[in-house]
């Protein structure tokens, strides 16, 4: 009997041994984190290739973050760097047999003979690290949705907020030479020269094309103006422009005006139908004709709009990048910069001037990331209206706050004189300013300034050349509308209010 054995236990006794390979272990190189130590402590040469490259967080064992601590240590003090700096470096910290003492440093040092392919080794760990902590946040994340006590937004805000960072503090673009920048300019140049001189996004404005050769790529762009000039107006023209008769891509971002009323704006403009009449939907059969011709090229149009109140910044990061990455965006619109939101969780903390700020900061900084012009309505403070004699914007109207200014490449300003009851421009020739305005280049980083003067057509909500007529004379437009029904100047616009809010204005 003693010599039977249970056939299961047989068994179990052949698979004791566990294949440890089948479990999953978080993303690390360590061999390479050796070779780059090894290579920073016999070459000075390696040190200067990652040293803004790497911290010790990105590295997975915690002797390797003592020991890069350490030659950070004497890098920033100026002092030499090799095997008995670092090794003295780590005595002095009371870290040195927590690395594994002399042995350990003398090792990593013979595992490698020269500090060739540093930088490329330096941006393997680095991804590692953020792969854990990609990890890391997903993690939180998980569990974090799973608490019902947590507001399901401030867990988005947070989520963003945390990749944002990620993103900020580790994917960093190193510097490039003269000889590399210098054949980059020439080539753009030669682009140029083929394109007409165009190097940007055209607007379909002649005179501010010729100005700016279209809204650049990284540029900040504010068009300011006080509530009824026609900020909205100019930029739904300008996108209409863009889109139908140069095919570019734009997308909008309208935390005032819904979709439809946007779209409805634009319908307005392309078919020379009153928005007016659109409200109302009596039109006559001549005109459900032309509105259904004129509407299938508007309807092909490369535009995108959202209009999600209240968008914070960091939703704005998000969906620009998707729009970009899906639909190829090459301007982004955002209508209008004081009705954003910061996003940040924190309650109370800054006041809205600081809030301001820090949205026009990162504005500039997704144009930047994405390479793409971004353009911002931004809302004028009352000082013009109480200011004596023009009424013309000045730099110092813009509103709560001046890194508004600072921030943008482009400042312009919207004026129409119409707008205060006055007949003619307040110039030498004192001309007739009726059915006109001005776009005022008050600031251009890269150019120079200007006062552009456009025709501003009221019922449609339209702007365009002052000696262009797209494709319809304005007068018989008025002549298709009953004289009943036609506005005046101030039934179009309204009387100036003070309030600071375009709520009551239509444009």
């Amino acid at each position: 009997m003693k010599n039977i054995q249970p056939i299961s236990s047989k068994k179990i006794k052949k698979n004791v041994v566990i294949n440890l390979e089948k479990g999953k272990l978080p993303p690390q190189a360590v061999d390479l984190e050796e070779a780059v130590l090894g290579g920073m402590m016999i070459d000075k040469k390696g040190v200067d290739d990652v040293i803004d490259i790497l911290h010790s967080e990105v590295f997975y064992k915690e002797s390797h973050q003592l020991i890069y601590d350490a030659i950070y240590t004497l890098f920033q003090n100026t002092e030499p760097i090799d095997l008995r700096t670092v090794s003295n470096q780590l005595r002095q910290t009371g870290n040195l047999d927590l690395v594994g003492g002399d042995f350990y440093l003398i090792n990593l040092t013979q595992k490698v003979s020269s500090s060739a392919h540093i930088e490329f080794h330096a941006r393997i760990i680095l991804q590692k690290y953020i792969q854990r902590k990609l990890i890391s946040i997903s993690s939180e994340i998980i569990e974090e949705a799973y608490d019902e006590t947590i507001d399901v937004f401030d867990l988005l805000d947070d989520a963003e907020s945390k990749l944002f960072e990620v993103t900020q503090g580790n994917l960093k673009k190193s510097s490039e030479a003269a000889e590399g920048l210098v054949k980059q300019a020439i080539d753009k140049i030669q682009e140029i020269s083929n394109q007409s001189g165009m190097s940007g996004v055209a607007t379909g404005f002649t005179r501010l094309d010729e100005l700016t050769s279209g809204w650049q790529p990284s540029d900040l762009v504010i068009i300011a103006a006080r509530p009824g000039m026609g900020k909205t107006a100019f930029v739904m023209s300008m996108a209409k422009n863009m889109a139908i008769d140069f095919e570019i891509p734009v997308a909008i971002f309208s935390l005032e005006m819904s979709s439809i009323q946007l779209i409805t704006r634009m319908i307005s403009s392309e078919t020379g139908i009153s928005s007016g009449k659109l409200r109302k939907g009596n039109l006559e059969p001549h005109e459900w004709e032309q509105l259904n011709v004129k509407v299938k090229n508007l309807s092909k149009a490369p535009i995108f709009i959202d209009d999600t109140p209240s968008l914070s910044i960091f939703d704005l990061r998000a969906k620009a990048r998707r729009l970009v990455s899906q639909h190829g965006i090459k301007l982004l619109i955002i209508d209008y910069l004081q009705l954003m939101t910061a996003g940040t969780s924190q309650k109370g903390g800054g006041n809205r001037e600081q809030e301001i700020s820090m949205i026009s900061r990162n504005l500039k900084a997704l144009a930047k990331e994405l390479e793409i012009p971004v353009i911002a309505l931004s809302q004028l403070s009352r000082a013009v209206e109480t200011r004596g004699g023009s009424k013309r914007p000045l730099l110092s109207d813009l509103r709560e706050s001046g890194a508004i200014e600072q921030d943008a490449d482009i400042v312009s300003f919207i004026y129409r004189p119409e707008y205060y009851g006055n007949t003619d421009w307040d110039d030498d020739e004192r001309t007739p300013c009726e059915g006109q305005a001005e776009f005022i280049v008050a600031k251009h980083r890269n150019g120079g300034l200007d006062n552009i003067r456009l025709k501003f057509i009221g019922h449609l909500a339209q702007f365009s050349n002052l000696d262009e007529d797209n494709g319809f004379e304005f007068q018989s437009k008025m002549n298709a509308i009953p004289t009943s029904s036609q506005p005046t100047a101030n039934e179009a616009f309204g009387k100036v209010k003070s309030e600071d809010d375009d709520e009551d204005f239509p444009f």
